[in-house]
C-alpha cells in the first residue's frame, strides 16, 4: 500500500532532507511540499493524505494549532528543533516526534511505528508478509520477518542472519529490538535477538537455530524461562 505523504515546513532545509528520505522508501509518495499551515490546509482538503510530517514552530498558524483544527487528521509526524513539545505532540496522538536534525536511522524508525500503528501496514492482507526496511550501505533494503534466522549486535552496528544471506546495517540492536519484538522474536542475550519460528531446539541454555548454536545470557535466563513456560512449557532456566 502507497502511503500518500505531505511535508510542512518553513525552513526550506528541513523540508529537502525530508524529501530525501521520503524519496528512499519506495512505498511513500510524496503528494506536497508545504512552507506553512494554510498551504497545507488546502493540499488535505483537496485529497486523502496518509501521514503529515510537520514543523512546530511557523509563521502565523503552527503545526500543533494546525492539528487541533482537524476534524479527522492523518497520522501525524512532528518535526522540531525543540524537544518541550514533546508531551503536548504525544497528547494529540502523534506517531512520533522527530527532534532536528533527523537521521537516516531515525527517519527509518518512524516509519516503522507507522506500520506498528497500522497505517498502511505493507503487508499483503492473504499472507503473512510482514517486513521491516533497513539501511544497508546508502540503501533501505526490504527484508521479510520470515527470513530472518536471528540478529547479533556487534558495537555499531548489526548483523541480520538470514536464510540465505547475512547484512550488516550500521544502526543499533535496541532500534531494531523495539520493532520486532511484537512479532515473535525475543531477545536472549545483549548480543542477540532470535526469532522464534526458527528456532529447532532449546538444550543447556543454547538456542540451535539452522546449524547455529546462540548461548542464552545469564541475565536473560529468567525472562526467557517466565516466556517459555507462560507460552510453551518447555524451558526451565536452572
Amino acid at each position: 500500500m502507497i502511503l500518500n505523504c505531505v511535508i510542512t515546513d518553513d525552513e526550506p532545509v528541513a523540508l529537502e532532507i525530508l524529501e530525501d528520505y521520503i524519496r528512499m522508501v519506495p512505498e511513500l509518495n510524496l503528494v506536497a511540499r508545504c512552507k506553512d499551515a494554510i498551504e497545507t490546509m488546502t493540499v488535505l482538503r483537496r485529497q486523502r493524505i496518509d501521514v503529515l510530517f510537520i514543523d512546530i514552530q511557523m509563521p502565523e498558524i503552527t503545526g500543533m494549532e494546525l492539528i487541533k483544527s482537524l476534524k479527522e487528521p492523518p497520522a501525524i509526524v512532528f518535526t522540531t528543533a525543540y524537544p518541550n513539545y514533546a508531551h503536548t505532540g504525544f497528547e494529540l496522538d502523534a506517531v512520533d516526534y522527530l527532534l532536528k536534525p533527523i537521521s537516516t536511522e531515525r527517519f527509518l524508525k518512524t516509519i516503522n511505528r507507522l506500520h506498528q500503528r497500522g497505517v498502511g501496514i505493507m503487508s499483503s492482507p492473504t499472507a503473512d508478509k510482514k517486513y521491516i526496511f533497513i539501511k544497508i550501505d546508502q540503501d533501505l533494503v526490504k527484508i521479510e520477518f520470515k527470513d530472518i534466522l536471528f540478529i547479533e549486535g556487534l558495537e555499531n552496528y548489526v548483523k541480520i542472519h538470514c536464510e540465505d544471506r547475512a547484512l550488516i546495517s550500521y544502526c543499533t540492536l535496541k532500534s531494531i529490538e523495539e520493532v520486532l519484538l511484537q512479532y515473535n522474536f525475543i531477545r536472549i542475550h545483549r548480543s542477540y535477538i532470535v526469532n522464534i519460528d526458527k528456532v529447532d531446539l532449546i538444550q543447556n541454555h543454547i538456542f540451535k537455530i539452522k546449524g547455529h548454536s546462540i548461548a542464552v545470557g545469564k541475565s536473560y535466563r529468567k525472562s526467557i524461562s517466565d516466556f517459555f513456560r507462560n507460552y510453551y512449557s518447555v524451558y526451565v532456566a536452572r
